[in-house]
């Protein structure tokens, strides 16, 4: 996962671009993977493990209507994470965990649904997965799916600017 996250760091360094996260089922493991980065200050503001339900409405802006209609192991839920923490901390990029990473169900879904969000200028995406393994082979899979995301994201603008 360090090659993946020194890759992120140097398409988010070549744009002039930051990012931030809003972690829950994975727990600051997404954090730790892209502060394990030389050289990460340059681009990775911070973060935040919103692991409550309650601090997903009262740090991120989570509104009650999609924990109500969604629940927080959803697509929506994701989004509107990576939205939050981008508006939170001013990062170009938000990016967001939530889902399941067991032992038991949460919300009637099973261990290893995982929704991904990202958000930044122009996009606003939700990567669904479905993972097996014990909790922390989920967790783990889930900051490698993240950052996979965040990658390619940041490949097509590259591309677009390029």
């Amino acid at each position: 996962m360090t090659d993946l996250a020194t890759r992120v760091h140097l398409l988010l360094r070549g744009s002039g671009g930051t990012v931030a996260t809003a972690e829950s089922l994975t727990g600051g493991r997404l954090a730790v993977a892209l502060t394990d980065t030389p050289g990460a200050s340059e681009t990775y503001l911070g973060g935040v493990v919103t692991y409550a339900t309650e601090l997903k409405k009262s740090v991120l802006g989570i509104d009650q209507r999609i924990i109500d209609d969604h629940g927080v192991v959803s697509a929506e839920c994701a989004r509107a994470m990576a939205s939050g923490v981008r508006a939170l901390t001013g990062a170009a990029f938000g990016l967001a965990t939530t889902g399941v990473a067991g032992p038991s169900e949460q919300e009637g879904k099973a261990p290893g649904t995982v929704f991904v969000g990202i958000a930044g200028p122009g996009v606003l995406e939700v990567v669904a997965l479905e993972l097996s393994g014990k909790r922390q082979q989920i967790q783990d899979r889930t900051c490698t799916e993240a950052l996979t995301a965040l990658e390619q994201v940041l490949r097509r603008e590259e591309t677009a600017l390029g």
